[in-house]
């Protein structure tokens, strides 16, 4: 069975962005050997433009084949022109506001989301990755496998939280710490099942 994988940034409270949802506070934060890391051993979950700038857009996926994100973040690569943020993975998008792809890489999810879900990791293939938001990903709760957090070391005090969700004790098992020279953190943790 294939595990879904929530890779998101957060702040040390556990915010993934302001009330607005912006978390462009985050990226100078990203240097020195944490780039590195993005570019070498992440490369998978970044955009598809990121992948070019680092020049490593042709290197094979090995981890995921396959990103799921809320209408608010693939929003953002709409309002960019780019209708295909991950063109290296088989793209896939919730939204009950988007009637019909505008990408043939890109499928509309707009019915049971948990159920397309499930669908999903039963089939043959890699890893899938869900890229956010709050919304999407507390919806999928119960469906996360493995949560790598990228820590960035800010406080935030209030903003957008890692699940959108109602209160409940979901145990998961530390898997790795890695740290870096900026003070960012990245967490692996698996789901006790």
């Amino acid at each position: 069975m294939r595990k879904l994988s929530y890779f998101v940034a957060a702040s040390i409270d556990g915010f993934i962005g302001a009330p607005s949802g912006d978390a462009d506070f985050f990226l100078p934060f990203v240097t020195g050997d944490f780039l590195d890391y993005l570019r070498d051993e992440a490369a998978e979950v970044l955009p598809t433009a990121a992948r070019r700038a680092f020049g490593v857009d042709e290197r094979a996926t090995v981890e995921y084949d396959a990103v799921i994100q809320g209408r608010a973040s693939y929003q953002i690569a709409l309002d960019a022109g780019i209708t295909s943020p991950y063109a290296h993975l088989r793209e896939y998008v919730a939204s009950r506001s988007i009637t019909e792809s505008p990408d043939p890489n890109v499928e509309i999810v707009s019915g049971d989301l948990v159920a397309a879900v499930r669908e999903l990791k039963r089939q043959e293939g890699l890893g899938i990755y869900l890229c956010g938001g709050a919304d999407l990903a507390g919806q999928l709760k119960d469906e996360v496998d493995e949560l790598v957090i990228k820590t960035y070391p800010v406080v935030l005090g209030s903003g957008m939280p890692m699940f959108g969700a109602d209160f409940g004790v979901d145990a998961f098992t530390l898997a790795s710490v890695r740290s870096f020279d900026n003070g960012v953190l990245v967490r692996t943790y698996r789901r006790e099942r």
